[in-house]
């Protein structure tokens, strides 16, 4: 008895092969990943999904406007969590697998999955990143961003956020239609590699929509032509995780929670997310 892949993708029976049908077939005879049927949107669940990303966008604007030296992030906590609930919306992120808080604020060394404390005061050229994920009629929509704290830092961390943001833009362009996965991960590790930064392999972006976390999984390094096909109608987050220094990562074994995630050196990180839709020809923007 020998051994074979399962196809993954299967035509809709009786009706003629649409030109998706035809590239992921061709791929998949390629021996290539392909995603299920299951995992392209329909025209309903995207305008779902972009409707949640309005509200969480809004939520993270709203961050942009009050954040500054001095607030602890227990107040941010509150302030996502009261804006997304007025707006008939629900945090992901509360009670999600026992996480305690409604975002995840991660100051300098912490990766991400920060949880706001009141003993967490923001000072002066801290960098924070703000991941924050909406529910809306029960679509997902996930982005995060990082500000400056009282708009001025070291050269250091400055450069630092500049760049993880370029990672992203740099992965945005590198997803095309019927490109793969990996395409992504390997345009992002070059770029970081520039500046000698690592890219936290321990933790990945990932599809997103009609729950938290869906496939594929998006690795942010890796090899061209490796991973899952993208395809029109697939939405997921790009959001690299960039190290001033190692790549490597570690969780405190005194954390009570168990869920900040720190630089394996405790040098700063930097992480920007969107969720994207991937289109034909090319990724949409649903929340930043």
């Amino acid at each position: 008895m020998f051994k074979k892949k399962k196809n993954r993708w299967t035509c809709i029976p009786g009706e003629p092969l649409t030109e998706i049908d035809k590239q992921v077939l061709y791929w998949q005879n390629k021996g290539k990943t392909v995603p299920t049927r299951s995992l392209i949107k329909t025209p309903e669940q995207i305008e779902g999904i972009r409707r949640s990303g309005v509200i969480n966008t809004a939520v993270l604007d709203e961050v942009e406007r009050l954040i500054h030296p001095g607030m602890n992030t227990l107040e941010i906590d509150k302030i996502c969590h009261d804006f997304c609930v007025s707006h008939g919306a629900i945090p992901a992120c509360l009670n999600y697998e026992g996480y305690p808080k409604s975002v995840c604020t991660s100051i300098n060394e912490v990766v991400c999955h920060g949880i706001p404390k009141e003993e967490d005061v923001l000072q002066e050229g801290d960098i924070v990143n703000i991941d924050f994920t909406t529910i809306l009629d029960g679509y997902y929509a996930d982005a995060s961003r990082m500000f400056i704290i009282g708009g001025k830092t070291t050269p250091e961390k400055e450069q630092l956020v500049r760049v993880a943001k370029e990672c992203l833009e740099i992965g945005m362009e590198a997803a095309k239609p019927y490109s793969f996965v990996g395409d992504i991960g390997n345009a992002i590790e070059k770029h970081a590699k520039k500046y000698h930064y690592g890219v936290v392999r321990a933790l990945c972006g990932h599809g997103v929509g009609l729950k938290f976390h869906e496939d594929p999984e998006v690795l942010h390094y890796g090899k061209k032509g490796t991973g899952m096909l993208l395809v029109p109608g697939m939405v997921f987050t790009i959001e690299p995780m960039i190290n001033m220094g190692t790549y490597q990562v570690f969780i405190d074994s005194e954390d009570p929670f168990g869920w900040e995630v720190i630089t394996g050196d405790e040098l700063p990180s930097a992480q920007w997310e969107h969720t994207l839709l991937m289109t034909e020809h090319g990724v949409e923007i649903l929340t930043h």
